[in-house]
């Protein structure tokens, strides 16, 4: 038997991320993956493949109907299989990174499924068939997340996809409904509008995109709507039926009415995650998960001595960036280092155009709260770079504590706002007052001067272009 200082049990952002820092630390390290590659479902199936061909389809959209405007004239042509293929290869040349990681810091990867045996026991079946035993001081569960079903509807990866049958369809369709006004669906429903689908968006509830701040969510649908996307909202979804090379939908008002068929060429689930913990064994060490499959923790403890758990499988947002945050601070925890996340500063991102970011808490939570707070906002219109660059819709928008000015959060849509959110990541994690970030010079002009400009006007001076 094997035996290790701590054996991983997935091996995507928070698995990978927890396998290199344990080596990274001196400690034995295995990781165990039953995936071909590296990088679990955001690397291979997820959060990288979606990027990739949201950035090509926007490209191809900007060829087709923006370059005019800034007096270019071309006539761009569609290949779907090259776009799909450098996706592909992108994708593997990051899978193949994580591997040289593994090796440079003495990770072993253990190929195949992992389920703990007992105390210190990890048992591994390989692709092979083959049976291996791992003893272990420590067993960190990191196994992510998988789609979630809906009753009625059934995922066959032809007609009806979920997001992993949604990044690979071979060709593009020319009617989607989309099920879930959520993230997922948002950002791979916009890819294959770009490329030339009608899509619908169907949603249970009465908005879009649940968590956002309110402002912004309006302010978004109306965006993503003004380029064609049609949305039926506060509709439920009963019955999907494969007929040929089509899909006939079943949806009833929530509120109550006549039911109705919709009809398209695909259709995607994409009504959120869950935590993927079936079938690890819990069992044997007494961890006995919650009602909706995610593990309790405290500080990355499961309440089995010596098991911890990571990322998706555990309570709070289902981000790449959360997992990795705790995949550290759990290793530097069993390494007898101070791991510490900060919960109230994880940013969320939006990636289709234009983005979506967010970080802290929203006005809706504010007041619920009972929390003073002050507004400052300001918009990509009087943007001078964003004006420039034909991408001036959105604004920035800072709230801030009304007696401290400490920023309680920032929500912003526009363009890169992905790259622009972690400037109030920053500023959150040293307590910054908004008039911190007013009165720190921003390079002109760029888009990032929103920024300045919102947190100027938390106290009423901003100066726009």
């Amino acid at each position: 038997m094997a035996q290790y200082d701590v054996v991983i049990i997935g091996g995507g952002p928070g698995g990978y991320n927890a396998a290199i820092r344990a080596g990274q630390l001196g400690l034995k390290a295995a990781c165990v993956e039953k995936r071909a590659s590296l990088g679990g479902t955001c690397l291979n199936v997820g959060c990288i493949p979606s990027k990739a061909l949201l950035h090509a389809s926007e490209l191809y959209e900007l060829a087709e109907k923006d370059f005019a405007g800034f007096g270019i004239e071309v006539e761009p042509k569609l290949n779907l299989p090259a776009m799909m293929a450098q996706k592909d290869v992108s994708v593997g040349q990051l899978t193949r990174g994580v591997e040289f990681l593994f090796k440079k810091n003495k990770v072993d990867w253990i190929k195949g499924e992992g389920r703990i045996a007992g105390p210190g026991r990890v048992e591994v079946a390989g692709p092979d068939g083959a049976s291996v035993s791992l003893e272990a001081a420590n067993i960190v569960i990191a196994t992510g997340s998988e789609p979630a079903g809906l009753p009625g509807v059934t995922v066959d990866q032809n007609r009806i996809v979920d997001s992993t049958g949604a990044l690979a369809l071979p060709e593009v369709p020319k009617t989607l409904i989309v099920i879930g006004a959520g993230i997922i669906g948002l950002e791979l429903g916009s890819v294959w509008r770009r490329l030339g689908s009608s899509v619908t968006v169907v949603e249970f509830l009465d908005r879009i995109t649940p968590g956002v701040d309110a402002e912004t969510a309006r302010t978004f649908q109306r965006a993503l709507a003004r380029q064609g996307i049609a949305f039926r909202l506060g509709a439920k979804v009963t019955g999907a039926k494969v007929k040929g090379k089509s899909v006939e939908l079943s949806v009833e008002p929530v509120a109550g009415g006549e039911a109705e068929t919709l009809q398209a060429d695909y259709v995607l689930l994409a009504i959120g995650r869950g935590p993927y913990t079936a079938g690890l064994g819990l069992e044997t060490v007494g961890v006995e998960p919650d009602a909706r499959g995610f593990i309790p923790t405290k500080g990355f403890r499961t309440s089995a001595e010596g098991v911890w758990a990571i990322g998706d499988v555990t309570l709070g947002p289902m981000l790449a960036h959360k997992a990795e945050d705790e995949a550290v601070a759990c290793i530097e925890t069993i390494a007898g280092r101070a791991g510490h996340v900060n919960y109230d500063v994880i940013p969320s991102v939006i990636y289709t155009f234009p983005e979506v970011a967010w970080v802290g808490r929203t006005e809706e939570e504010l007041k619920a709260a009972g929390v003073a707070y002050k507004v400052g906002k300001f918009p990509f219109t009087a943007n001078a770079r964003a004006k420039v660059n034909h991408e001036a819709e959105g604004f920035v928008k800072v709230l801030a504590d009304s007696t401290t000015d400490r920023i309680l959060g920032a929500h912003m849509i526009g363009p890169d706002v992905s790259e622009m959110v972690a400037e109030f990541c920053v500023a959150m994690e040293f307590a910054a007052a908004s008039e911190d970030v007013a009165r720190t010079c921003h390079p002109h002009p760029t888009r990032s001067e929103a920024l300045r400009q919102a947190s100027m006007g938390v106290e009423g001076w901003t100066m726009q272009a």
